[in-house]
């Protein structure tokens, strides 16, 4: 039986959803990375404390407001340096996933990073929010959608080379045309890229189409569609827990949590209200 190691934890596992994707969630204490390579683009974003890291000949301090960027088979090591405690997640993206991450993007491939570190405030926030979400696992929608806007975002500032991720057409009609099928299956397991798809743009085309339309990403316009529906069942009296799988949420605790967010009370309040 494996010894356990007290001062160093860490928890890996492979997504359910995008094959070649695998994140990391590890909180360190004294633990010493030498270097070492993967076979796949590293993603490093920290939460708590920090550490020193060396790629590139160089030492660089790994802290909440730095995102790290590793090229597959890049060496890197690190160790804690004089931070007590260092608290990261990491997301491994291999080929297989490296190429879904492109065709939703539609380029070819990804682009080589010529440095390590960005101190990019947006992008950590956005991919702390990915890998938190892809931890949860119970949302594909918005996992998918929020790994093609992250990366989206991510090649585009600082990837190297000339490549151009195109936004897409500015047409009304091919939003009405997606925000109508949305209204009409908001019930249904939906595919943000088969959405796409079906009106002849990219995944990462489709989410800006519907920042500029509306102000709102895909994943947020359809939950307001779903909680508009909702709304309506509550006031019938519908049970909160039928509610929520009737609209398409994934449990009545997922429904809770966007309901309150939104409106400032729980789907049973909203409930008790219109009986009364």
């Amino acid at each position: 039986m494996p010894r356990r190691d007290p001062h160093n934890a860490a928890q890996y596992w492979w997504d359910r959803h995008l094959d070649g994707l695998s994140l990391m969630h590890a909180d360190f204490t004294t633990h010493e990375y030498p270097q070492h390579t993967h076979d796949a683009l590293v993603i490093a974003i920290t939460e708590q404390g920090g550490s020193v890291v060396k790629s590139r000949g160089e030492l660089q301090a790994a802290t909440p407001s730095t995102l790290f960027v590793f090229n597959p088979e890049e060496p890197h090591g690190g160790w804690m340096g004089r931070s007590e405690r260092w608290r990261y997640r990491s997301l491994y993206l291999t080929h297989p996933a490296l190429k879904r991450v492109a065709a939703g993007l539609g380029v070819a491939e990804v682009p080589y990073f010529t440095r390590n570190t960005f101190a990019d405030p947006d992008l950590i926030g956005a991919f702390l929010a990915m890998h938190h979400a892809l931890e949860e696992g119970r949302d594909v929608f918005r996992e998918r959608e929020l790994l093609i806007a992250g990366f989206g975002e991510l090649f585009r500032r600082h990837g190297s080379g000339t490549m151009r991720i195109e936004e897409g057409r500015r047409d009304r009609a091919i939003f009405e045309c997606v925000r109508e099928r949305m209204r009409a299956d908001y019930a249904s397991d939906l595919c943000l890229d088969a959405l796409a798809r079906d009106v002849g743009l990219t995944t990462f085309q489709l989410i800006g189409l519907f920042k500029r339309s509306v102000g709102l990403t895909p994943h947020a316009y359809l939950t307001q569609v779903r909680l508009g529906m909702a709304c309506r069942r509550l006031r019938r009296q519908q049970a909160p827990a039928d509610v929520a799988t009737d609209v398409g949420f994934y449990d009545q605790s997922a429904l809770n949590r966007h309901f309150k967010r939104c409106y400032g009370i729980t789907p049973m309040q909203f409930s008790r209200a219109a009986a009364a």
